[in-house]
């Protein structure tokens, strides 16, 4: 039976991605070598990390002044590297979930921190509006999109400060304008690569405006200089970022996968709002996910979500169980997910209410 992966992160990547990795573990570029064994040094490494920064520049038309890095630790060490770069006296954050929410934890280990609003009144299912950011704020940070509760940022925001995103989740999803931002940042284990890999593009004149002393290895300017190779980087992840990128130009770019990506997330939001076994958790269209798909029973028919769990995992539905802060039911519909898995889930949906 064909598996349709809608886990949340690590998630599906591209079969195009995951043969050439096969291969390079195999034989790396003709080395002999697996790409797990080779020097980070080797020139057909450093060309691969070349490529990889050269790739998502051209994906996002990332002007110029503007640097990318390939780094470990998650988005999570970005939660403090943000700060530690970037906050001399007050920072401004949206809090959207729990990652804009630990993201602003982190921030308040080194100076004040504004939260200019929140949706956690309604458990975070919309995106707050008509807020007002600090003109004096050092930045502004958004998480783009919120993998567990299902809203997103669909738009760039405009701000008179500079302005950071966590876009973990939806990079590369859609076409984004960097030029409205100072730093973006991410782990790459939705739409990018295995875990292990940070990607980080960031404007470099934002830098060196603080006073407080950075560690070396948190300190951007030392992954700058040194093009991501400091220290030792996921080599592996690296390379299957690459490919990935290769796959997503060869698909059309950016542009091309929202495209797709909005009409995968239209025909199964169109089968929540039409079968009337299920709800969404987030009201307002405008502000669901693109990516992160939440829904629940209805009220009439909550004790069938384990039913329905069971039921789906037999046709072949994979991750689609809701983080435990929503319940019901989440299904991821990153690039690598074809619209023959939505179409599989909306099917199953179909025989389940056929059933009651």
């Amino acid at each position: 039976m064909k598996k349709h992966n809608f886990y949340a992160g690590p998630s599906i990547m591209p079969q195009y991605t995951n043969e050439k990795v096969i291969e390079a573990i195999q034989d790396f570029a003709g080395t002999g070598l697996s790409i797990m064994e080779v020097s980070h040094r080797s020139k057909e490494f450093v060309a691969v990390m070349d490529q990889a920064v050269a790739m998502v520049k051209e994906l996002l038309e990332v002007p110029s002044g503007y640097s990318v890095i390939f780094v470990g630790g998650g988005a999570s060490l970005q939660f403090a590297m943000v700060p530690m770069n970037m906050l001399e006296k007050k920072a401004a954050y949206l809090n959207t979930g729990e990652w804009a929410g630990k993201a602003l934890k982190e921030a308040k280990f080194f100076g004040e921190v504004v939260e200019v609003a929140s949706s956690k009144d309604k458990n975070f299912n919309y995106i707050p509006k008509n807020y007002v950011v600090p003109a004096d704020a050092d930045y502004f940070h958004i998480t783009t999109n919120n993998t567990i509760f299902g809203t997103e940022l669909k738009k760039d925001p405009d701000v008179s400060v500079p302005l950071v995103a966590d876009m973990s989740s939806d990079i590369f999803s859609r076409p984004v304008d960097v030029s409205k931002y100072s730093v973006i940042y991410g782990g790459a284990q939705k739409n990018l690569a295995p875990a292990g890999v940070t990607f980080a593009i960031i404007k470099n004149d934002v830098l060196g405006r603080v006073t407080r002393p950075i560690p070396t290895m948190l300190d951007y300017k030392t992954h700058i200089e040194k093009e991501s190779m400091f220290n030792t980087p996921p080599v592996l992840p690296v390379f299957a970022a690459l490919k990935t990128l290769e796959w997503l130009k060869q698909k059309g770019g950016v542009a091309t996968m929202q495209k797709i990506n909005q009409e995968k997330a239209a025909l199964l939001y169109n089968e929540i709002e039409r079968n009337k076994l299920f709800v969404a958790t987030v009201p307002d269209p405008e502000d669901r996910s693109l990516m992160n798909v939440c829904f629940v029973m209805t009220d009439t028919y909550k004790e069938l979500e384990k039913e329905f769990a069971a039921f789906a995992k037999s046709m072949g539905m994979v991750g689609i169980e809701g983080h435990r802060s929503v319940g019901g039911f989440r299904a991821s519909l990153y690039n690598a997910l074809p619209l023959e898995s939505v179409r599989a889930l909306v099917d199953c949906m179909k025989e389940f209410e056929k059933k009651y």
